[in-house]
């Protein structure tokens, strides 16, 4: 397969699930065809091609670090590849490159550039959440991470939360996994009775769960076990 001059956006696993279960075999044939990756962890990255492909040489590879730590001002030098006719894949630590994403800052630059961008058919959980959550799919809105301080926190939920009522807008968050209960607990304190939340964790893995109930509903238990799980939190009505 021989493949266009263009940044390639290669979505990940979203946990220890089977490759052949989230992933066409397209994304297979593009993968071996790349010699130069941008990736937010290069070992989690080798990780991932190996299990796409167990003889692919990655000795042969070409890899740039883009991860928070990484100076903006030397991305530029991450598309050189492409400016001398090769392909060049992104690929980020779980999920769809650029959602939630420091891969959006390469894509936005070769953009500006003029070089095709295409994204590649992968798990989002963002999206998966949204479709199991029952919550409205026309109009939501996409919030990361709300502030880690309570005060912060709770200011935040009542916000989104007046938009879920005000806008029938499905509000989407995320959170790191072993703040997980902390968020729920404030989200249980801070939220109307009658405000469904939708916990949606490890999507595509064994310990998948989507649940929405009501605030309410939560408050009468099981509470979930999901300390150590990436979960996407939704609110809706």
């Amino acid at each position: 397969m021989t493949l266009e001059k263009a940044l390639y956006l290669i979505p990940v696993t979203l946990g220890e699930t089977e490759i052949r279960n989230v992933l066409p075999d397209y994304n297979h044939d593009v993968i071996v065809g790349i010699k130069h990756f941008i990736v937010e962890n290069i070992r989690s990255a080798r990780r991932f091609l190996k299990k796409v492909e167990k003889s692919i040489d990655i000795d042969q590879l070409t890899f740039y670090e883009l991860n928070r730590h990484t100076d903006r001002n030397i991305i530029g030098e991450y598309l050189k590849p492409l400016e001398q006719g090769q392909a060049v894949g992104i690929i980020s630590e779980a999920g769809c490159p650029a959602i939630a994403d420091p891969g959006a800052d390469v894509v936005a630059l070769a953009q500006s550039r003029g070089f095709k961008v295409v994204p590649l058919v992968g798990p989002s959980s963002i999206i998966m959440a949204l479709m199991g959550s029952g919550f409205n799919g026309q109009s939501f809105a996409f919030n990361g991470y709300l502030p880690v301080d309570l005060a912060g926190r709770t200011k935040a939920l009542k916000k989104l939360e007046n938009k879920v009522y005000n806008e029938d807008q499905s509000q989407i968050f995320i959170e790191t996994p072993y703040r997980n209960s902390k968020m729920f607990e404030t989200m249980l304190s801070a939220l109307r009775p009658d405000t469904k939340i939708c916990l949606a964790a490890g999507i595509t893995t064994e310990q998948e769960f989507i649940v929405t109930k009501t605030v309410s509903q939560w408050k009468k238990g099981p509470m979930p076990d999901f300390e150590k799980v990436p979960c996407v939190f939704l609110i809706g009505r």
